[in-house]
């Protein structure tokens, strides 16, 4: 059967879902999205979700196209329609559909879309193995806290790493680790969890705020800084966070092992209890 999916009002099956050849997302990528993860036919943490599309529409001032409420109302009816258990929901708000001019018209009218995907996140085999990462520059502009739908360069990074048999880049900025394709980056050294923190550099992950609060809650010291490339190769452990990937573990970072190359106990720990949590939302 095939999905539906929400375009501008309408739920659509996915083959007569269409939008302007002048959106200007298509022309400029001048759009944000979020992913929300499902689990168990239920959005997980999706109210902090819907909270920084929020923050994202401000900052491009971006007109927000209808209530929150409306919107959550959308999602549940998108998953229940495309009868979606377990998946991530897809949500995409450019500024309209205008004549291609590169600055802002005047009263656009937003374009909002929706769509399912299923997905394996609660036995994903990846968290069993671990996954392998390279370590990429990071080429993209300077507002990485803005979520906006110009992913040309994580894409370009991603199959840098899938032309190198590895699984995902690490972004590499003065030889400090600032994220990975899609998600943020974590190591752990000593007992002690270290992230970036937050800054115009990285995305203020939702999955990364959970997992800082889980930490606390379990007594694991953690510390918000930079981390470089070789600090990272002789961590402890190594994972990453996204909404679909929970705490992933990081075994290898180009050729070197992380630990004994297998995932560690911290980092699972920290995946079963996000995974715990998710579960109860």
């Amino acid at each position: 059967m095939s999905r539906i999916v929400y375009v501008n009002g309408h739920y659509l099956a996915e083959a007569d879902a269409k939008v302007s050849v002048f959106d200007r997302g298509f022309l400029f990528a001048d759009g944000v999205y979020e992913v929300s993860s499902v689990i168990h036919g239920r959005l997980v943490d999706n109210s902090a979700h819907l909270k920084r599309l929020q923050r994202s529409l401000a900052e491009l001032k971006i007109d927000f196209p209808m209530t929150v409420e409306e919107i959550e109302a959308i999602q549940l009816e998108m998953l229940s329609r495309n009868r979606l258990e377990e998946g991530i929901l897809y949500l995409q708000v450019t500024r309209g559909a205008a004549d291609r001019d590169f600055g802002h018209p005047e009263n656009p009218e937003p374009s909002l879309v929706m769509f399912t995907q299923v997905k394996q996140l609660l036995d994903n085999p990846a968290a069993q193995k671990g996954m392998t990462v390279i370590t990429v520059d990071d080429i993209r502009w300077r507002r990485r806290d803005i979520k906006t739908v110009q992913l040309l360069a994580p894409s370009l990074a991603k199959q840098m790493a899938t032309d190198a048999g590895a699984d995902d880049a690490w972004l590499i900025e003065d030889g400090m680790v600032t994220e990975g394709t899609s998600n943020n980056a974590w190591i752990i050294k000593g007992g002690k969890l270290i992230t970036r923190h937050l800054s115009s550099d990285i995305l203020h992950g939702i999955t990364r705020r959970a997992v800082l609060r889980l930490a606390q809650e379990e007594g694991i010291v953690f510390e918000e800084r930079a981390f470089s490339i070789d600090e990272a190769k002789l961590a402890d452990e190594a994972f990453v966070t996204s909404a679909s990937a929970f705490v992933m573990p990081v075994v290898k970072i180009d050729d070197q092992l992380i630990g004994n190359g297998n995932p560690g106990a911290v980092t699972s720990r920290l995946r079963d209890l996000y995974i715990q949590e998710a579960k109860r939302s």
